[in-house]
């Protein structure tokens, strides 16, 4: 008899943040022709195969809210002025009351996230895994993080330093997508 499959993971969008370098929060930006970045996470999230999809808020919550489709919720990030560990920790700790086996982290500011670099890591999806998407060998999003490390993860992030200290002291499994977009989060209007 064959295992019985997993779960889709949950999507994660890191949007709590004040945006200091880009003169505001990212969670407020838009497109040119108007679309909410956050509709874009939520949107590249759930086309690469992400189950429940969860959106991280802080700085400007009130008016970042309604911009939050109505297919994903809202993570109140009370603490968000401490850095981005605030978002992750508010996320996976969230995430952990649901079933999900492992979460794929994509922060707010990767509006021309592929859906495709998100479902090579939406395979890799066990409780125990741990995968980082790669571009031409660099570091980027999104970041697929099994059920089994958000404890460790949640304790090991400080102030502005998310999972990259965590993901390479456990030798995550990078997953080179520079064949499907640049890779590039956005700092600057």
């Amino acid at each position: 008899m064959p295992a019985a499959a997993l779960e889709p993971p949950c999507g994660v969008v890191l949007a709590a943040g004040a945006g200091r370098r880009f003169g505001g929060p990212k969670a407020l930006a838009r497109t040119p022709a108007g679309t909410p970045w956050i509709a874009l996470a939520v949107r590249a999230l759930r086309a690469g195969g992400c189950g429940e999809i969860l959106v991280a808020l802080g700085a400007s919550l009130e008016e970042a809210a309604p911009l939050v489709p109505s297919d994903a919720t809202v993570v109140p990030v009370p603490d968000w002025a401490s850095g981005v560990s605030a978002s992750l920790r508010a996320s996976l700790a969230h995430a952990a009351s649901g079933t999900s086996p492992a979460a794929i982290v994509l922060p707010v500011d990767t509006p021309d996230a592929a859906p495709a670099a998100i479902a090579r890591l939406v395979r890799r999806a066990q409780p125990d895994a741990l995968a980082q998407a790669v571009y031409d060998g660099s570091p980027g999003h999104p970041v697929l993080i099994g059920r089994a490390h958000w404890g460790a993860v949640s304790a090991a992030v400080r102030g502005d330093i998310g999972a990259r200290p965590y993901l390479i002291a456990q030798n995550a499994e990078l997953v080179e997508c520079g064949d499907l977009w640049s890779g590039r989060d956005r700092d600057e209007r």
